[in-house]
């Protein structure tokens, strides 16, 4: 939705604070504004419109002295306006107000209460309190600078220069001066102790109903990233579904290096069956070589499976934007969920699979959830993940392991979210689409497009460079070519230390060859035809 700049702390110069959230305005193209308090603290915010377009300016004031900025989308703002908070007076129809309001009512302890996604400051008087979501869908860094001064930013750019050291802000947690980080997010799945629940398909179907309705709320058009796999096809049926009793057509919106790759095929498929407005988007591989430089300043990271992933997504944002549509559901957090990556299926124990699907959704935050930000809000462009929902966590989550596992269905992943939309009498999706098999977005592009990027990448460092990687690069040291170059380009950017330790590889467990590539695990080749020979016994 935006981005912004907090600076807690007096002193600083406001011009120079005002060009510091101006490197984040691609987060925020509509509006701009800088207020500093009474005790000199200063609050930027570059925003994107999406909910209350013509009052929604921040920074905004609560009832008192108090100031708030937030990035983000409060689902449940209209219940709180009419429940906990009706004594209080709304400047705006804004949801990010109830924020402020909020904290004066209740102090520190009620970030629990919202439902969203959201990275926000709020300041009164020299007390302030920072917080960002459960999973960490919304990006969020804060530092300290040479004077003592607190900073708090959407994006590392914002800040990297100025403080003499920084980091991400955990997810599923706030800040105060008082209380230091408070862990606020502790669900039951994330403890050493699990009570398990088994499948119930209608539950696990409904959530995921409710969950994709929360994030249609808008008063701009919303569209879907469509990649013709299950995740995305399911957010975009169910969207699909719910906008058609409204009236409202869907926009759907793909990508492929051409029409004949994986996914642009498949995309093809599910729009026509549920009837969206669907757009096709094609890019080069030259194209996306072109743009690594420019692109892993927007990403602020260099591991390799989100350099890969995000190009296509960038040209992607990009062309939607142009469409004007400034809001699309995606489908991250599935597989994460579900066990759905294919080394999954090598999981040596049934509490293995449990305990690894929990730290890959803890570490979204890392990867595929900063990816999903970063590459779309780079131009401007909100990207909303259903699968995230606290709601539909508690359900899909308190799954029993043994029924996500892949090896129950003989090696089918993510089985039990296909049969919880198995619903012939009213399908959501083709049979052929609902039972295809994992296909990870960069590769589903077009296997061309890895394959030619990692040649390029190689070519660009020799062994002389490799050689001396571990010095040139002491932490989180580059293993391959590929990974060295991306690591140069970051550097360029980002030269401090605080900032390549900001960074978490994603590397698949359970595999020889540790490529993040679902092409590099032996199930790839064969699960097509295993699943097809299995589903309709499986499915009956």
């Amino acid at each position: 939705m935006c981005g912004f700049l907090a600076i807690i702390g007096k002193g600083k110069d406001s011009q120079l604070v005002a060009e510091l959230s101006k490197r984040m305005a691609h987060r925020g193209p509509d509006e701009s504004d800088l207020h500093i308090t009474d005790h000199g603290h200063i609050l930027c915010h570059e925003r994107l419109s999406i909910i209350d377009l013509h009052s929604g300016k921040q920074p905004i004031q609560g009832t008192s002295t108090a100031y708030m900025v937030h990035n983000g989308e409060i689902y449940n703002h209209q219940d709180l306006r009419t429940g906990v908070l009706t004594s209080h007076q709304f400047r705006t129809h804004s949801d990010s107000e109830v924020i402020v309001h909020l904290y004066e009512e209740f102090g520190y302890e009620f970030v629990g209460m919202l439902d969203g996604d959201f990275a926000f400051v709020v300041v009164q008087g020299d007390d302030f309190i920072a917080g960002r979501d459960p999973l960490g869908v919304k990006p969020l860094y804060y530092g300290i600078d040479d004077r003592g001064r607190y900073y708090f930013a959407s994006e590392m750019k914002a800040l990297a220069d100025q403080c003499s050291s920084f980091s991400t802000f955990p997810p599923g947690h706030y800040y105060t001066p008082e209380t230091g980080f408070v862990q606020y997010y502790q669900p039951a799945y994330m403890q050493a102790q699990v009570e398990t629940n088994p499948v119930d398909y209608t539950a696990l179907r409904d959530s995921l109903i409710q969950a994709t309705k929360k994030r249609l709320m808008s008063d701009v058009p919303i569209g879907v990233l469509l990649s013709g796999g299950l995740d995305s096809s399911l957010t975009s049926s169910i969207a699909s579904r719910l906008l058609k009793a409204e009236g409202k057509k869907l926009h759907s919106f793909s990508i492929g290096l051409n029409p004949d790759a994986p996914d642009a095929k498949a995309a093809r498929k599910v729009a026509e069956f549920l009837g969206t407005e669907h757009h096709e988007i094609h890019f080069t591989v030259e194209e996306g070589i072109q743009i690594l430089k420019k692109l892993i300043w927007h990403l602020e990271t260099y591991d390799v499976t989100s350099v890969r992933a995000s190009t296509p997504m960038y040209f992607l944002a990009k062309a939607i934007t142009e469409k004007g549509i400034k809001v699309v559901l995606s489908g991250e957090g599935a597989d994460e969920v579900f066990g759905g990556y294919l080394y999954f299926r090598n999981a040596p124990s049934v509490e293995d699979f449990r305990k690894e699907t929990v730290e890959r959704v803890q570490r979204l935050y890392t990867a595929d959830l900063l990816r999903a930000d970063k590459s779309t809000m780079a131009h401007g462009l909100e990207a909303r993940v259903p699968f995230l929902d606290k709601a539909f966590l508690d359900v899909a989550m308190g799954i029993d392991a043994q029924d996500k596992l892949p090896q129950t269905y003989q090696g089918i992943e993510k089985y039990i979210l296909r049969k919880a939309f198995d619903t012939p009498e009213d399908p959501f999706l083709p049979q052929e689409v609902l039972w295809r098999q994992k296909e990870q977005f960069s590769d589903g592009v077009g296997y061309n497009w890895i394959d030619t990027l990692i040649e390029y990448c190689t070519a660009q460092v020799t062994d002389q460079m490799m050689h001396k990687a571990a010095t040139q690069f002491a932490y989180n040291t580059p293993s391959t070519k590929e990974a060295y170059f991306y690591r140069m380009l970051f550097h360029e950017h980002f030269p401090q230390q605080s900032a390549a330790q900001t960074v978490r590889k994603w590397i698949p467990k359970w595999q020889e060859n540790t490529d993040p590539s679902g092409r590099a695990n032996a199930a790839h080749v064969q699960a097509d035809t295993q699943i097809s020979a299995q589903t309709s016994a499986l499915a009956s």
